[in-house]
């Protein structure tokens, strides 16, 4: 008789990012406010941040468990806190290598599954992660959803906790936990607001790994796996071109120069497709080259997405102007991954010219994009001068970014170079620009330009001398490239002489983001 093997019905894995609709989806069932769920930027961060710390649970394929974690250090974790400051708004933005705790952030288990102990296999998994990793446990903040019925008997919130260890009174997330291997050491205050059946509190619980004692007490260390990302900007001269082939065949003669040199990414100007209007039989007014450059849309997402492809190499497109499906037009950056996939990133902030000139709309929504190198994120040319926009795409797990930009002077170039070092600074990563010259004399409001692309980093020691990694002589046409250690980024975070992004008082400030636009 032959055996048949059958695939396992329940599998716990680690998540993905290509898990995050999924995730987004049952949280929100979980939950069943929104709200209250967790928006899609801050899964990619919760991912991006530590990937071996988020678990899923499928269960006849379908993730039906979510479980996130990060690692903090014993003052934080012990110390009184609530869940938005501890967690960095929700997306592990506190995670600390160095720490010897693993927080637990959150556990949804969908409920139409039952007895299949899907909320237990995540717990599970903490605890091998845990014994792994060698740290000492896992605390947490957990519901005490009974205490407001009962809350004319026990009015403290220890009291009840003390009276549900010593069975004198029951709830069943507490008793949970309790059965699960964790003890409550306190309550944390106003934990969470919004959860009304807890009074906004929380059971401080604790599980303390049985084989730490067992561990060597010296300094662990954290083993950086090195990762190298070769990075080209493209210094644009602006040209009057006789067609749309010239211009993509200008572009592709880039493409190729950096694609043989190895290079991951490279990145064009904004509005570099302006030269498209050269051709044009007859001068237009600003509206009508703005309608004119939305019809090569399509033909120019599909000439450079096929030379991201044969050419093996992510290309961050520049900007190009867009119609989109409500009739507005925008400026929109196109990224090219070398996979054939496509992705699109609308400038938030257009500059006063671009909305009286051109009536250009801001976009609504800024987000990482997943490549084969990691998260990144694009910000064309005046949203880098909005530090929350770079702060939300650090926090979704960004560690590259790429600007874009079109400047007509030494002075709003310098706007734009000055606040991207300052992004690197604030958010210790690396910012990519890229910059037209030359001149357009037959298109409006593009007759000059002004650029000196640069590839920039943060100003700590592991990286290079004033924080330039590279950068192009001043209006000229020139393609300028280097090697991105983004272990480098890791170390800084984590040892640097400053530590931004964990230095940040989240018990005193916070950017909330409307996501539900």
């Amino acid at each position: 008789m032959t055996s048949q093997r059958k695939k396992a019905s329940i599998v716990v894995r680690n998540a993905t990012l290509e898990d995050v609709p999924k995730i987004a989806a049952l949280v929100i069932k979980v939950y069943k406010n929104p709200a209250d769920g967790y928006t899609p930027g801050m899964l990619r961060g919760q991912i991006s941040s530590f990937p071996e710390g988020q678990f899923v649970v499928e269960y006849e394929g379908e993730i039906v468990g979510y479980s996130a974690s990060f690692i903090v250090k014993e003052e934080l974790a012990m110390s009184p806190h609530d869940w938005i400051e501890i967690t960095g708004n929700g997306y592990a933005a506190r995670h600390d290598p160095e720490g010897d705790w693993l927080y637990g952030m959150d556990v949804s288990v969908d409920p139409d599954i039952r007895r299949q102990r899907i909320g237990q296999r995540l717990y599970d998994a903490r605890k091998q992660l845990c014994e792994e990793w060698e740290l000492k446990g896992i605390v947490f903040g957990g519901r005490m959803p009974g205490w407001r019925r009962k809350q004319k008997t026990w009015p403290d919130p220890e009291d009840y906790v003390r009276a549900v260890k010593e069975q004198k009174a029951t709830d069943p997330v507490i008793r949970f936990h309790i059965r699960a291997g964790f003890e409550p050491i306190g309550v944390l205050r106003n934990y969470l607001p919004d959860d009304a059946d807890s009074g906004g509190n929380a059971t401080h619980m604790v599980w303390r790994n049985p084989y730490a004692e067992e561990l060597p007490q010296k300094q662990r260390i954290v083993q950086h796996v090195k990762e190298a990302v070769r990075v080209a900007t493209v210094q644009v001269q602006m040209r009057a071109v006789k067609s749309f082939e010239e211009f993509i065949s200008n572009v592709e003669y880039f493409v190729d120069v950096c694609s043989d040199r190895r290079a991951d990414f490279v990145v064009f100007p904004e509005l570099f497709t302006l030269q498209l209007l050269a051709f044009e039989e007859r001068k237009l007014s600003p509206a009508e080259a703005i309608e004119a450059l939305t019809r090569f849309t399509p033909r120019f997402i599909k000439e450079m997405r096929e030379l991201a492809i044969s050419y093996n190499i992510n290309i961050i497109g520049g900007s190009h102007p867009t119609r989109t499906d409500d009739g507005d037009i925008q400026n929109v950056a196109y990224v090219f991954l070398r996979d054939g996939s496509v992705h699109a990133q609308e400038k938030i902030h257009p500059t006063p010219d671009e909305r009286h000139w051109w009536n250009i709309k801001g976009g609504d929504s800024v987000d990482v994009i997943p490549t084969d190198c990691g998260p990144i994120g694009v910000l064309i040319c005046y949203d880098a001068e909005f530090p929350e926009l770079a702060r939300r795409l650090t926090d979704e797990g960004a560690r590259i970014l790429f600007t874009p930009f079109c400047t007509d002077s030494r002075q709003g170039y310098l706007r734009v170079r000055y606040c991207c070092h300052a992004r690197c600074i604030e958010n210790q990563l690396y910012v990519v620009t890229s910059g037209c010259t030359g001149n357009l004399p037959n298109v409006e409001n593009m007759d000059i330009n002004y650029a000196q692309s640069a590839i920039l980093t943060p100003c700590d020691y592991p990286f290079a001398r004033e924080g330039i990694a590279a950068e192009i002589a001043e209006n000229v046409e020139a393609v300028v490239m280097a090697d991105l250690d983004l272990t480098d980024l890791a170390v800084a975070r984590s040892e640097g002489t400053v530590r931004n992004l964990r230095d940040r008082r989240f018990d005193l400030y916070r950017v909330k983001w409307n996501d539900s636009r």
